[in-house]
């Protein structure tokens, strides 16, 4: 069976790495090709035992999960928002699936730049789908996907115990204005110039590499520095979803006939509390003290998530529950931390 090439941007990322570890597995669509700027988003003055984060592809190589990526895969250093650049790269491999991770990496960063914010979400994805419609009518190559990687920020508040693909959209900061101003253009762009697409919407990420101080790392990062662990919130909600589980979802959405022009949440489907996560990190680090403080109020109420028409549509059937999750990202940074 004759192989084709898939294009992952922010492909040494923690979604874009992993999306790759999983398809190469496949037979069919195993030439992964990882596109990246080879850039960070973690402030460089925040001194920590993570300091590797400064060389992002030295960092990226001594993860040992990461070893088979290094040898099956292709990387290009690019920058999405480049024309020339991704236009020659997208000509060269020609692929059948392009998955578009690259952006800043997290919803809440220091002194956001809605300039930075934009290029991830706005700029890239416009520059990718411009270069895939002039390629495709010089018939250079013939797209079967292009995915958007969006997210649930882009609900704002939830008003609902679930909310699904059909409930209102109204994000209440930078992060999800952009992320949903990109689904719009994913939409229109594709609609016009005949270019099928699905757009992933995850919530709450978390999982071995993830090295982005989203607040599942946060916390880790603090029991394993004998910090005290500090939740925003006694009954905040977020849907916890592991990374495995996004990228095999993700996959699934590229690969089905059903997944062609539909938005879906990947998600577990079911949101727990921050204190759980919280909690189950205290029991792997006893001497860890727990603290409660009032919400940020500048953040989104945010649930769970109905999974539902992935379900129905897609097969996908997310695996690893939280505890799970949690002690196989714990016991990642401890080996990590142990041979380096």
């Amino acid at each position: 069976m004759p192989k084709n090439n898939c294009l992952i941007t922010g492909g040494l990322g923690f979604i874009g790495s992993t999306l790759a570890k999983q398809l190469i597995k496949f037979k069919d669509i195993s030439n992964c090709v990882l596109v990246d700027n080879f850039s960070g988003y973690i402030n460089p003055l925040r001194r920590s035992f993570f300091d590797f984060r400064q060389e992002r592809f030295n960092s990226f190589s001594k993860i040992k999960n990461n070893k088979l990526i290094i040898k099956k895969c292709k990387f290009e250093r690019a920058n999405c928002a480049d024309f020339k650049s991704i236009y020659n790269i997208i000509e060269k491999y020609k692929p059948k699936y392009i998955f578009h991770t690259a952006a800043v990496p997290v919803a809440r960063v220091q002194n956001p730049n809605i300039s930075e914010f934009r290029e991830g979400s706005i700029d890239t994805t416009i520059n990718l789908l411009d270069c895939i419609d002039l390629l495709q009518k010089k018939n250079k190559f013939k797209l079967e996907r292009f995915l958007y990687f969006s997210s649930s920020m882009i609900y704002g508040d939830f008003k609902k115990k679930k909310v699904s693909e059909k409930d209102e959209t109204n994000p209440k900061d930078i992060y999800g204005t952009m992320k949903l101003a990109g689904e719009i253009i994913v939409k229109g762009l594709s609609k016009c110039n005949s270019i099928p697409y699905t757009i992933i919407r995850p919530s709450a990420v978390y999982g071995p590499t993830d090295m982005n101080e989203r607040v599942t790392q946060y916390l880790i990062m603090r029991a394993i520095q004998g910090e005290k662990l500090v939740v925003h919130g006694k009954n905040e909600k977020l849907d916890f979803t592991f990374i495995e589980d996004l990228a095999s979802g993700c996959i699934k959405a590229a690969r089905s006939p059903k997944g062609k022009n539909e938005t879906f949440n990947i998600t577990f489907g079911k949101a727990r509390k921050i204190l759980d996560f919280a909690k189950i990190i205290s029991k792997n680090f006893p001497k860890s003290k727990l603290e409660v403080v009032e919400r940020d109020n500048t953040r989104p109420k945010r649930g769970t998530l109905s999974t539902t028409k992935a379900r129905k549509l897609l097969g996908f059937k997310p695996k690893i529950k939280l505890e799970q999750g949690t002690q196989q990202y714990i016991n990642f940074y401890k080996k990590f931390l142990k041979n380096n």
